[in-house]
């Protein structure tokens, strides 16, 4: 039976809008001769049918979360091994089939619930005519939200009717064929547009997971970029197109001529939310930063200055520079737990702190070292990840140059210098190739000899003196290395990003928001889509509300008020004048931006795809550290050479860009195509 569930109003300060215990079975309505009109008459029971218009955001639908939920939070950058080590090898190579893992019939689900609310509200006199139109937008923009998650992950999906369907109906009263992807984005730019008139800029305390303007509108740029990319508008001479991506007419599905005004479009919505009043320096949203400090405490190091680069580091924060914040503490601080939602001045959207069983505390067991928090050491980082971070002074990492530079005998920290500090982050007997790299990799990455600060685990009897340890990848040393067992880590690096200073499995683990839309997102969009102009190219284009209109052209100073504000609060230098002026080098550098930036928070296996890089990037081999090396004089070196993870393989076939329609699905509705390369259940 369909379950509303109840909308908990006096929930904690940056819960969702989840199901709590009272429950109404809207069967039971209409088995009771009771109609829509005693629901959408009665004010707690109009709460509870939004609540549940909210409910499918969970599970597959989830943005950030363990691969139990959102798999396809594992591309070229991270993976997960352990006792999940063949459903990654199913994953990665493609083998799985068009029962896998779907997320269509929810969100549909989800749509149709929100559709009803839409239609109905109106009605109920309970409510302000203000609060109605808040309601009303919710609804608006969750609706639009599934639209917008289903195109990410199918391609082209049917848009049903503005009053809704029932999805579990009969067969042929499902008879809806798919719309184009511009009609998609269409459809969901419009109610976006729709809702961010009725939306308000900030949400209650108690009401942070509800959408905003501001998520209306960053969810609005979003699918305008997936529609300006190449999956769906392709330059002249490309060879692939998605022409056989079709309708049960025939007709194409995906755009086959290139449009430039949609790099323009995106760009112009992303500027809608920079633009968006607030307290934040003027602006509603910016860059979570923390104050620089000297003083040093336990999973709390003093800030290590920035490079000095004669630009951000003669600046304080406030007047566009990193001289006076901490940028790895400015980072971390937004993934771990550290901030409540309403603290998080980029947050945009996020279904907050409560993602259901395995939520992002339960990511964090499995990423935690077995030895020193009791975890379960299944998910790290490629080696091509970790060597994606910049150097400290925005250099770009070259293992080749470290080997020719740092000669034999002195490649790793002595004691002397882990206790002068020499290296900040590193203490004795860890690889020098990770030393001087940028704030971002010392808060995302755990590398062998790096310190796990645990510092819950002194509030336990057992494990007191487990504080502040340093984590050990090599072979046959530990439980975290490999020693025979199938849980190791195969790459030997694992991630730090989501854990807080305190977090243990021994006693407790932050709850963390889910950073389904970040600030830092819209920056990269919008330097991203002027990028893609071509010179002497401009459009004039109105903002969302008519209030005012953007010139948008390839402007490199517009493109810096993206770029800029990333990397200043990373801590690294910005991109010199000729990376901005070359459009290919500056793409190149933009796709290594978005793929540092928003390591594990969902986005890169969808970036690959709307790039159509995925073919390229997901079929190059996985490589890591050679974990068959022990921590002796004779191999401890040579645990640091490259090797092919066989653990790991990757395999990449077209049909892995847009994900299989069920067969149940297109037994249900006469008129669904399926996607390229997969099997219809003929």
């Amino acid at each position: 039976m369909r379950k509303i569930y109840k909308l908990c109003i006096g929930i904690a300060l940056s819960a969702i809008i989840v199901a709590c215990a009272d429950k109404l079975d809207s069967d039971k309505y209409f088995k009771d001769r009771r109609s829509l009109e005693d629901v959408f008459t009665d004010k707690e029971n109009t709460e509870e049918w939004l609540a549940h218009a909210y409910s499918f955001l969970n599970g597959y639908n989830l943005e950030v979360s363990m691969m139990l939920n959102t798999i396809t939070n594992f591309a070229d950058d991270i993976y997960f091994g352990g006792n999940s080590l063949a459903v990654y090898k199913e994953f990665k190579t493609g083998t799985y089939d068009e029962s896998y893992r779907h997320s269509w019939s929810e969100s549909y689900k989800g749509i149709r619930q929100a559709s009803i609310f839409i239609q109905h509200i109106d009605m109920n006199t309970k409510f302000t005519e203000e609060e109605r139109a808040d309601l009303k937008a919710q609804a608006r923009f969750v609706r639009a939200y599934y639209y917008w998650l289903l195109l990410r992950k199918y391609g082209p999906v049917p848009l049903l009717p503005d009053e809704g369907l029932d999805y579990t109906a009969s067969y042929d009263d499902l008879a809806i064929q798919r719309s184009s992807y511009d009609e998609c984005v269409e459809y969901i730019e419009s109610e976006m547009l729709l809702a961010a008139k009725d939306l308000p800029l900030n949400r209650a305390l108690n009401q942070g997971a509800r959408p905003t303007r501001g998520a209306a509108l960053a969810a609005r740029a979003r699918a305008l970029l997936y529609s300006a990319s190449p999956i769906n508008n392709p330059r002249p001479g490309e060879a692939d197109k998605f022409s056989d991506m079709v309708d049960y007419d025939g007709n194409c599905l995906m755009s086959q001529e290139y449009n430039e005004y949609k790099w323009a479009k995106a760009a112009a919505a992303a500027r809608d939310v920079m633009e968006l009043p607030g307290e934040n320096n003027g602006r509603r949203y910016e860059l979570y930063h923390k104050k620089a400090t000297d003083i040093a405490e336990p999973g709390y190091p003093a800030t290590i200055t920035p490079y000095q680069d004669g630009d951000f580091s003669t600046k304080t924060w406030n007047e566009g520079g990193y001289s006076d914040i901490d940028p790895y503490e400015s980072y971390r601080s937004v993934f771990n737990g550290a901030l409540a939602m309403y603290q998080n001045p980029e947050l945009i959207f996020s279904r907050g702190r409560n993602q259901g069983g395995n939520s992002l505390v339960e990511m964090v067991k499995l990423q935690m070292p077995r030895t020193l928090g009791n975890g379960s050491n299944a998910y790290g980082m490629t080696i091509k990840m970790c060597d994606a971070y910049y150097m400290y002074d925005g250099s770009e990492f070259n293992r080749q140059t470290f080997l020719d530079t740092c000669q034999v005998g002195n490649r790793f920290v002595t004691k002397k210098e882990g206790e002068a500090g020499t290296y900040p982050h590193l203490k004795k007997g860890v690889w020098k190739e990770y030393a001087w790299r940028e704030p971002r990799f010392y808060a995302s990455v755990s590398f062998n000899g790096c310190v796990w600060p645990l510092l819950k685990n002194a509030e336990t009897v057992d494990y007191k003196n487990d504080v502040e340890k340093q984590v050990n990848y090599y072979y046959g040393i530990n439980t975290d290395g490999f020693s025979g067992t199938g849980i190791y880590l195969r790459s030997g690096i694992g991630i730090m990003k989501y854990m807080h200073p305190d977090d243990t499995n021994r006693k407790e683990i932050k709850a963390k928001a889910e950073p389904a839309i970040r600030f830092a997102e819209i920056l990269l969009i919008y330097a991203e889509a002027l990028n893609e102009l071509e010179d002497g190219s401009s459009y004039d284009i109105s903002s969302w509300d008519g209030s005012t209109t953007y010139s948008v052209s390839r402007d490199i100073n517009e493109m810096k008020k993206g770029i800029r504000q990333v990397r200043r609060r990373a801590g690294v230098p910005d991109y010199t004048m000729s990376e901005y002026q070359d459009r290919d080098v500056f793409r190149k550098k933009l796709k290594r931006e978005r793929q540092i930036e928003l390591m594990a928070e969902g986005q890169r296996y969808f970036d690959l795809r709307r790039w159509k890089d995925a073919e390229v990037e997901e079929s190059k081999k996985n490589y890591g550290c050679n974990f068959y090396m022990s921590d002796t004089e004779e191999q401890r070196e040579q645990f640091y050479t490259p090797i092919e993870i066989a653990d790991l393989p990757t395999a990449f076939s077209r049909k892995l860009y847009f994900w299989p329609i069920s067969h149940d699905e297109l037994k249900r509705n006469k008129r669904l195509t399926q996607n390229p390369g997969w099997t219809y259940n003929d």
